[in-house]
């Protein structure tokens, strides 16, 4: 038997790492632990949690699609590295389809629209008010140039016709300590992140950028009923190995991730973090990929976003 399908046979049998290409702390990091320890569970090996931040993710996403293709490294994927970012960076360390395999989206998380208790709105109708009439006091928060997060603002600015000052950050964690400390007056957070300071009093919540309400905030309205219809953004994640990991591996990969996403008890922990779980084949979600490049890419197009 040739030494590469022993391999795959037995896999996996040593420690598996997970990239999260962004810090700790954010909602990639919170969903890449819950799946992380599940997915150890079943495979019956450790799975280790590698912060790489920078560049919008492309840091930690150009280290797992140059790693070796064997299954022992994994990469949690976003809307950013996997979407934005191709349309966004002029100079990319990768290729988001051909350096990876998809595996599987992980899940649907909306933003959730947050502000400092000091402002003086509490309100999207508030905030767009206060906006218009101090065209140069209202700042904004993200974790990052063309992220997301980033990008869900500058859709609601287009959307709203007002003015707001971007001041990007190194992560969500960071963003949100500056939106805490009132150096910023708003943020437009991924929810897993943001919500745990909506509970404790910490943030006001103003919005969620789904089209429908979430469960875990059931009281906050969508940015489309405090009157902007046509708006809704949400972000996503998910898991790919480096392009060239053999076929097995990848069948074996799929089958864990859709098995813990279709846990129970991963349900309610992502349904606490405001996530909705999507366990899809590899197929659907290269499709998926293509076409949130395309409406990605029309968006940065519009925003004028660019990251050299």
């Amino acid at each position: 038997m040739p030494a590469a399908a022993v391999a795959d046979e037995n896999y996996p049998h040593r420690v598996i790492t997970m990239v999260v290409p962004f810090p700790a702390g954010g909602t990639t990091d919170i969903l890449a632990r819950i799946v992380g320890q599940s997915l150890a569970r079943q495979l019956g090996q450790n799975v280790i949690i590698e912060n790489r931040a920078g560049a919008g993710g492309n840091i930690g996403s150009g280290h797992a699609a140059n790693a070796e293709p064997d299954g022992y490294t994994l990469l949690m994927g976003t809307v950013g590295t996997h979407a934005i970012n191709a349309s966004l960076y002029t100079n990319m360390p990768f290729d988001h389809v051909a350096d990876f395999a998809p595996l599987s989206r992980v899940a649907m998380v909306p933003n959730l629209v947050v502000a400092n208790p000091e402002q003086p709105f509490a309100t999207v109708g508030e905030l767009v008010e206060h906006a218009r009439e101090n065209p140069d006091d209202v700042f904004y928060a993200s974790s990052g140039n063309g992220t997301s997060i980033h990008l869900s603002a500058e859709l609601f600015k287009a959307q709203a016709g007002i003015d707001m000052e971007h001041v990007p950050y190194s992560g969500s964690a960071q963003a949100l300590t500056g939106l805490m400390g009132n150096e910023v007056a708003v943020m437009f957070d991924n929810f897993p992140s943001a919500v745990q300071h909506v509970r404790t009093g910490a943030l006001v919540p103003l919005a969620v950028t789904s089209n429908t309400r979430s469960a875990a905030l059931p009281d906050v309205p969508t940015v489309a009923e405090a009157g902007y219809p046509d708006y809704e953004a949400s972000s996503w994640f998910g898991l790919f190995a480096p392009a060239g990991t053999p076929e097995p591996i990848l069948e074996k990969l799929n089958a864990a991730i859709v098995q813990t996403l279709n846990d129970p008890e991963i349900e309610a922990q992502f349904e606490e973090q405001g996530a909705l779980p999507h366990p899809e084949t590899p197929e659907e979600f290269a499709a998926f990929i293509e076409s949130e490049t395309a409406k990605w890419g029309e968006v940065v197009k519009a925003s004028g976003a660019s990251v050299d």
